[in-house]
């Protein structure tokens, strides 16, 4: 299912962003295609007005089709057929050096009557130019010839037309070369983005596949802590049933059962809705400054009988006047509830500490007990929902390892910290922070 949906998250956002690169580099191209075309006819008619100064008369206005007066002052070749002057020697700006042009004279049928060139090509290539052009539908336009890229302008000077053409063959090229270097931009993109996309797809689902665990989890924890009680009941039901003719005293140990297993039913269910309701409220908490203090206080001297009837001694240290922001009835529970696990957990004639301070800018709360302890590879998991180290020993002393996730819970949703550290065998201390109201 999670590969799945990475793929999805994968290829969705690879449709989007070589949708933006198909669109940016079309808009580039296209730019750049209008500025050549446009630059490749500024030069055209530069270099059509070129002859026509050349010639000694004024450019042919008159494009193909239109009428006209006379030649409009067009070069003519001279008695021995060689063009006028291209150096700069006569009339006009000089031809620029980069520009390979030519300039036919033909009739109103498109014969050729006279070629103006600085270069030497045979009569077939030039007879192919004049037939692209007569058969353009324009009076410019553009066509391939033996492999060049050639652009011509059609002007009319009433007996005929004067064509004038422009090798573009390499602006023809650079435009081939961008869309050769926007495939290959683009498939080296596309790489990156694949590998780049499937990092943060496995970054983003990570999060969803981790709840999604750990819902799993809660649900078979859930389950299974479930059916222990329900069995039981189950059972002891059967025994009654099985012996409804005896008085109800002599059942009463089997209603006790039940009546203990729906309570510690009705435990497990009351932690879970407030788990849930911890969940749900975490926007909607009003936070107020109190006496965390007072608080403790109060909360070790409910304790206290509870812990010396276990023999267990108790030694406490509370800095007075420390205050916290948030819910008063929410911290007691916190501290109820290491007091109490610090109870199950200490060794006969053990002993618990706590220790309340300020610390920097933030209250710390400290339980310690001694006992058994806590192994290194469990510290991290044993806020986790319905995890125990030892289910057996736990489940023998009440526990369903919902205890210390409520109280992560409650510390969190005050912007604070809780954390657990442990000597085996020796001690296990659990330290709260939480952040000191403002102003004091």
């Amino acid at each position: 299912m999670f590969s799945r949906l990475r793929n999805r998250f994968m290829i969705l956002n690879m449709v989007i962003i070589s949708c933006m690169m198909l669109v940016a580099f079309a808009a580039i191209y296209t730019i750049t295609y209008q500025n050549v075309r446009s630059d490749t006819d500024m030069e055209l008619h530069g270099v059509a007005e070129f002859y026509h100064k050349q010639g000694g008369g004024g450019p042919g206005d008159n494009h193909k089709g239109g009428g006209g007066g006379g030649r409009g002052g067009m070069p003519s070749p001279g008695g021995d057929g060689s063009p006028p002057p291209m150096n700069g020697s006569g009339s006009g700006s000089p031809l620029p050096d980069r520009s390979v042009s030519f300039l036919l004279q033909t009739d109103g049928d498109w014969t050729i009557k006279a070629t103006i060139s600085r270069f030497d090509m045979d009569a077939d290539f030039y007879a192919l130019a004049a037939k692209k052009a007569a058969a353009g539908r324009s009076d410019i336009g553009r066509f391939t010839l033996e492999g060049n890229r050639w652009a011509y302008l059609v002007l009319n000077n009433g007996s005929g037309h004067d064509i004038v053409y422009l090798d573009v063959t390499a602006q023809q090229t650079i435009l081939r070369n961008l869309v050769y270097t926007f495939l290959a931009v683009g498939l080296a993109m596309l790489i990156v983005i694949f590998f780049t996309s499937r990092y943060f797809a496995n970054r983003s689902i990570a999060p969803v596949k981790d709840a999604f665990d750990k819902q799993k989890r809660f649900i078979a924890d859930a389950s299974h802590e479930l059916k222990t009680p329900l069995a039981v009941i189950n059972t002891h039901a059967d025994v009654l049933l099985a012996n409804s003719d005896d008085p109800i005293r002599e059942q009463a140990k089997w209603l006790h059962h039940i009546k203990s297993e729906t309570e510690r039913m009705k435990t497990l269910t009351g932690d879970l809705l407030y788990l849930t309701e911890m969940d749900d409220s975490r926007e909607r908490m009003i936070y107020a400054p109190f006496d965390a203090s007072e608080a403790v206080e109060s909360v070790i001297l409910t304790m206290e009988a509870v812990i010396f009837e276990k023999q267990i001694s108790l030694s406490y240290e509370i800095e007075p006047g420390l205050t916290v922001r948030g819910s008063s009835e929410q911290i007691k529970q916190v501290v109820m509830i290491l007091l109490d696990n610090a109870v199950k957990y200490a060794n006969a004639e053990g002993s618990i500490a706590l220790k309340m301070s300020r610390r920097h800018h933030d209250v710390q709360l400290a339980v310690t007990n001694t006992g058994e302890g806590i192994a290194a590879e469990h510290l991290e998991r044993i806020f986790d929902r319905f995890y125990r180290i030892d289910a057996s020993r736990s489940r023998k002393k009440g526990g369903y390892g919902l205890g210390l996730a409520i109280a992560k819970s409650i510390v969190e949703q005050h912007k604070g910290r809780i954390s657990a550290r442990s000597v085996p065998r020796e001690s296990t201390t659990f330290l709260v922070q939480l952040p000191l109201s403002a102003g004091k």
